[in-house]
């Protein structure tokens, strides 16, 4: 049996699996996978998820230290028992509340344990060590066993000091093994590169220049996340990545529609081959920079199995890294792309370039002059995308091409370019770059679609907390029509039409 037909068995059977649930939900309290996603978010949503406290010592611009941590998992089963790494300092007695975000109603989160108020110590700020890397080895402040009816999703701890309410995040995933119709991956690896807790040690930091781009330099998942460090102030980026800044307004709106949906880490894309072909569509999604070779090959194979790819991201399967396991802690090894194809970052030039380039994989990808900005102008209405949105060709939806983009679309048969214009470096001053915004058919019926930006879901919806980014140009919210194009784009994966 070729890996389709058996892929084709296992929905057959998670169908009928499926119905006979529906029968059994009463007598047993079985949910259908299908339900899962509207099951959840019908429960009572609350915003206390938000941070009231935040705060940032200005001497690191980055640091939180009255009260900060990090997560033993970057992503977890049910079963699995996550711990909490937590620094108070000065001395405090803290709070830890566990939210999973979702829709709910429009709140944005459900409470799904408060662990109540733990003892607070101050934790050694690790010391430098080689490749400047940060190695945090905390003693746990707290234990959690992941029930076994929590949902998959992204699970947000607000930490609490009690001695005076700064507040900070924690971040982790919780998956699970099931069939569903989309995995959506999460872009940790991307937010750990640009995380500089806590002062100065990204994978962007060699201790001389203020933006570094060469190799040498590791970073660690084993301490806190800082605040975000590039383009605007987003105060609720402290301990929580990227994820609030990109790829939480994706997942609002999925779960707001009730698209069965399940979630992973990029460190799931890189060790389980076999989870992703349990899914219909693999959605990476925001700023998705940072991936291992594994990665690529992953997900190529998941391709060749008949799953649909959505790049809802920019900057895509940009960087390539290698993992060092025992240290939880990544390196910056090369580039996914021809040399001289980053015309503006000279300082790649040092790091191996080399195929297979992210085009290849996912339509286009970065290119010179890698940032700017753009509208997403109409280059093939009468495509099936565009059904629904009365678009014709030259029709635009303003400031959704940013900040970073792909262009230089690959000769892969089939290909078509759906979206393209000139970036510009500000409102009508163009910057010599060309994003195009592609489609193309893959094997046994799949589809591979690249938005080309990082700003895709700024359109789809709005959560609370959200911060709108502005820089090379400026999204405008939520668009009918670009709404519609995800739903099209999204239906294909599912239904095959």
């Amino acid at each position: 049996m070729s890996r389709l037909n058996r892929r084709q068995a296992l929905w057959g059977l998670a169908a009928t699996g499926a119905a006979a649930a529906g029968n059994l939900a009463t007598a047993t309290g079985a949910v259908a996978p299908a339900k899962r996603i509207a099951d959840e978010n019908a429960q009572p949503g609350t915003r206390d998820w938000m941070l009231t406290g935040a705060r940032i010592d200005p001497s690191t611009k980055y640091r939180c230290p009255w009260i900060e941590g990090y997560c033993s998992h970057a992503s977890a089963r049910a079963g699995d028992t996550v711990e909490f790494f937590v620094s108070a300092n000065p001395v405090s007695p803290f709070t830890l509340d566990i939210y999973r975000l979702g829709y709910y109603g429009g709140a944005g989160g459900r409470l799904m344990r408060a662990l109540g108020e733990l003892p607070g110590q101050t934790q050694p700020e690790p010391e430098i060590g080689p490749k400047r890397l940060r190695n945090c080895q905390w003693t746990p402040a707290a234990r959690l066993t992941i029930p076994s009816d929590w949902t998959s999703g992204v699970y947000l701890g607000k930490l609490t000091a009690l001695a005076d309410g700064a507040q900070s995040y924690l971040i982790f995933i919780v998956r699970d093994d099931r069939l569903a119709d989309l995995i959506v991956q999460c872009s940790d690896n991307t937010w750990q590169a640009y995380n500089r807790w806590p002062s100065q040690f990204a994978l962007y930091d060699d201790g001389q220049a203020q933006w570094y781009w060469g190799g040498g330099v590791q970073v660690s998942y084993n301490r806190p996340y800082g605040k975000y460090c590039q383009i605007f102030d987003a105060p609720l980026s402290t301990g929580s990545g990227e994820f609030l800044l990109w790829e939480f307004p994706f997942a609002y709106w999925l779960e707001k529609h009730g698209y069965d949906v399940t979630y992973i880490s990029n460190r799931d894309t890189h060790a389980d081959a076999a989870g992703l072909r349990r899914a219909k569509g693999f959605l990476s999604v925001g700023h998705d920079e940072y991936w291992s070779i594994e990665m690529y090959r992953n997900v190529q194979a998941a391709l060749e199995a008949g799953v649909s790819l959505g790049f809802f991201s920019g900057n895509a399967i940009c960087g390539k890294i290698a993992y060092d396991e025992p240290s939880r802690a990544f390196e910056r090894v090369g580039v996914f792309g021809p040399p001289g194809g980053m015309r503006d970052f000279t300082r790649m030039k040092v790091l191996l370039h080399e195929r297979p380039y992210a085009n290849e994989l996912i339509g286009a990808h970065s290119t010179g002059q890698v940032t700017g900005g753009a509208d997403w102008i109409c280059s093939l209405p009468d495509h099936w995308i565009y059904a629904g949105t009365g678009m014709k060709s030259g029709d635009s939806i303003p400031g959704v091409i940013g900040w970073e983009w792909h262009g230089d679309p690959a000769p892969i048969p089939g290909l078509e370019i759906v979206a393209t214009g000139p970036t510009q470096r500000a409102p009508d001053k163009p910057n010599g770059g060309v994003y195009t915004a592609t489609v193309y058919p893959g094997p046994n019926g799949a589809v591979v679609f690249n938005a080309a930006t990082c700003w895709w879901a700024d359109s789809l919806s709005q959560p609370p907390g959200y911060v709108r980014p502005k820089v090379y140009t400026e999204p405008k919210g939520p668009d009918e029509r670009l709404q519609r194009i995800t739903a099209n784009v999204l239906e294909r994966m599912i239904r095959r039409a």
